[in-house]
């Protein structure tokens, strides 16, 4: 596979909160060459569908898209998903369908019926102090990709967790949803293997973007053009080209868009050490995790 074959580069700053319409969505897109990455549909407020349905019928042949979430949950701490339930679960693929039919009858790509479900419910921590028989203690359970992230100097959280301002538990099953929904039209790497040609969806998590561009993990977000077009030149392009207070979605996909393209044509980025077949079948990868 040549990396190089990519000529668009798409970042997806995701949400999983309740309801319809999002602020905290944002999809940007750079070219090849240096200039700044572009908002998809600047100033509109995006639906997790219309996501889906964007990379189903608008997506450029040649993209590499980056989503910010989860793509799959820990399994090789335990040897399942959901040890103590359902072991039928072998794969990326079968945890997302899983997930897509519990929440079937719930709109807007919402999880809240699987999170409640009685049987996996106990793998969860929950608001209101609702921490559950499997959720594993302390921070929760962690995927491989998630212990190389903190080698880097991040700190995820678990994708059991629902609970706090960085909960990313419902982020990512709602994006297990849309995952399952693009009915492998679109590549998910590592769980499928790159293809010589067409779009790839890869997992990405913003602060990696960022401290790329130099700012720390604890300086990782930004909500000036001022920041943003700082962190642009250190990742080799053009300035933004907006100006004033920013929000901080906005500018994760931006950067991060500009970040892909940067760091894409780097092998290393996609044969990561401890990335064996089986984690990448089953708990997949974050691209940039080393």
């Amino acid at each position: 596979m040549n990396p190089r074959r990519f000529g668009h580069f798409v970042a997806i700053d995701w949400s999983g909160a309740a309801g319809e319409r999002h602020k905290g969505i944002a999809l940007a897109m750079a070219n090849k060459g240096d200039a700044a990455p572009q908002l998809v549909r600047p100033g509109h407020c995006w639906s997790r569908t219309e996501v889906r349905d964007w990379l189903l019928n608008e997506l450029p042949d040649d993209a590499l898209v980056g989503m910010d979430l989860g793509i799959s949950l820990p399994f090789e701490d335990l040897g399942a998903f959901f040890p103590c339930h359902e072991n039928s679960l072998t794969n990326a693929h079968t945890l997302w369908a899983l997930v897509d039919r519990i929440c079937a009858d719930e709109p807007h790509l919402g999880v809240s019926t699987l999170v409640d479900h009685p049987d996996f419910a106990p793998y969860f921590r929950r608001h209101g102090g609702r921490e559950g028989a499997h959720f594993g203690g302390g921070m929760g359970r962690f995927r491989v990709t998630e212990a190389a992230q903190r080698r880097l100097g991040c700190k995820p959280y678990s994708n059991f967790n629902l609970v706090g301002a960085a909960q990313v538990g419902k982020s990512s099953l709602s994006g297990m949803r849309l995952l399952h929904q693009l009915d492998q039209r679109i590549p998910v790497w590592p769980v499928d293997p790159l293809p010589a040609t067409g779009p790839v969806i890869c997992e990405i998590y913003t602060t990696i973007a960022a401290m790329a561009a130099g700012r720390s993990a604890s300086r990782s977000k930004m909500r000036h053009a001022t920041e943003l077009d700082a962190a642009l030149t250190a990742l080799k392009s053009a300035p933004s080209g907006l100006g004033g207070a920013l929000d901080d979605h906005s500018c994760d996909a931006i950067l991060t868009a500009a970040w892909l393209r940067h760091a894409a044509h780097d092998p290393q980025l996609w044969t990561p050490r401890e990335l064996s077949t089986k984690i990448a079948a089953t708990e997949g990868w974050t691209f940039g995790a080393l």
